[in-house]
């Protein structure tokens, strides 16, 4: 590796909430056991060396006033998507700055929706789509997804065309890699859920955050490239803060190639007169979007990989009754512990607070609509991963004999 992927940062008093929160009321870490940060969706790592370069020269000019766009922020994006994704025709004029992914989907729905209509979303979701869609008036209708004989998530395409003709649905917000199940989905796929989307006249909300965090063999399909109206009938979102750690810098982006939408889309995000782009965050971009930030991706990638088979496996082979699913892309990791929870007589907050006690810092998943699930980050160097196993195998998932 030419990168480092295995120090292990103290980021303490470094203003991260990965290291300092606790997403669990009431419950700390018992005396004698250190923090592993495993639940907010936050790497780590330290970033590709390129962002904090490119950044630092920025910093070294005194003025930090008023500014436009670079046009070196718009080849950049134009470079990135091509090379990654294969996306063929992107222009400066299709690309719009947000200053985060879920305020995106909340400008997008508000062009394509009146407060109290529908929305669909596939389960588990997104618990960041739940607070954001209801807090701004939409009734969201989940489509769950469902496992095939091989343990993979797949859309119930019947259950969607069922909603769709059935509930009067004028959008859906699509997650592409999706969060939490970690689904990258086929091409095949993603073309019959935009044919559905199309048939009932439904426009396209694709959170694609996660496209630049694929795993193996697999291969991301940006939705708008399936079908001419898929491209004029979605408007995606893409940032590289899930793929590079800059989540604190703040800065998205949307792809809009549907003219109408677009001006709507624009207008809608302009209304709170907040969203404007930051200048270093703007360069932290430039840096990330560069050929050295494209080498450290995919040594990330492998890395993430490799943590996520080691994960799995110790899971599968050590904690009887815990069911996780092999992510095809993200660092996210989704347990049920259903099974688990049955045979040995505990509920899934019990199961909860003992990891956290142990320290092992990870999240509930029945906000994710996952009813006796955990949400759980492997972005870490593989010796914490190591030791966060060897704890839940020790003061958590110990059989009751």
């Amino acid at each position: 590796m030419k990168y480092n992927f295995t120090d292990i940062i103290d980021r303490g008093d470094k203003d991260a909430i990965a290291a300092s929160v606790i997403p669990f009321r009431d419950v700390q870490v018992k005396e004698g056991f250190s923090r592993l940060p495993m639940w907010v969706a936050d790497m780590n790592f330290a970033t590709a060396p390129s962002i904090p370069r490119k950044i630092a020269e920025r910093v070294a000019h005194p003025l930090y006033g008023y500014f436009e766009p670079r046009e070196e922020y718009y080849d950049a994006i134009i470079r990135w998507q091509e090379k990654r994704h294969g996306v063929q025709g992107l222009t400066k004029e299709c690309i719009g700055y947000e200053n985060g992914v879920l305020g995106g989907v909340i400008s997008a729905l508000n062009v394509f929706c009146s407060r109290g209509d529908k929305v669909m979303l596939h389960s588990p979701t997104y618990v960041g789509f739940t607070g954001s869609i209801e807090n701004n008036g939409y009734d969201i209708v989940h489509s769950p997804l469902r496992k095939d004989e091989d343990g993979i998530w797949r859309m119930d395409f019947e259950d969607m065309e069922s909603k769709l003709r059935e509930q009067n649905i004028h959008a859906a917000v699509f997650c592409s890699p999706h969060n939490p199940c970690g689904r990258v989905w086929e091409r095949w796929e993603v073309e019959r859920a935009m044919e559905l989307f199309e048939k009932y006249h439904v426009y396209v909300v694709a959170d694609e955050i996660w496209s630049d965090i694929i795993l193996g063999e697999n291969t991301h399909i940006p939705v708008q490239s399936v079908s001419e109206d898929a491209r004029m009938r979605t408007v995606a979102l893409y940032a590289p803060t899930k793929t590079f750690n800059l989540a604190g810098l703040i800065g998205s982006y949307h792809i809009i190639y549907n003219p109408w939408i677009r001006d709507r889309v624009m207008k809608e995000s302009s209304l709170s007169h907040y969203n404007s782009m930051n200048v270093l965050s703007m360069y932290a971009l430039i840096g990330a979007y560069s050929e050295e930030g494209m080498e450290w991706a995919d040594e990330l990638c492998l890395v993430l990989g490799e943590n996520v088979e080691y994960a799995c496996r110790y899971i599968r082979e050590n904690f009887p009754g815990v069911e996780v699913g092999t992510p095809q892309g993200t660092y996210m990791l989704l347990l049920d512990c259903s099974e688990w929870c049955r045979r040995n007589g505990k509920t899934i907050d019990e199961v909860q607070r003992a990891g956290v006690e142990a320290g092992v810092i990870w999240q509930d998943g029945r906000p994710f609509h996952s009813p006796c699930g955990i949400r759980l980050n492997v972005a870490l160097p593989k010796a914490l991963l190591m030791e966060a196993m060897d704890r839940l195998s020790k003061y958590v998932f110990v059989p009751i004999s």
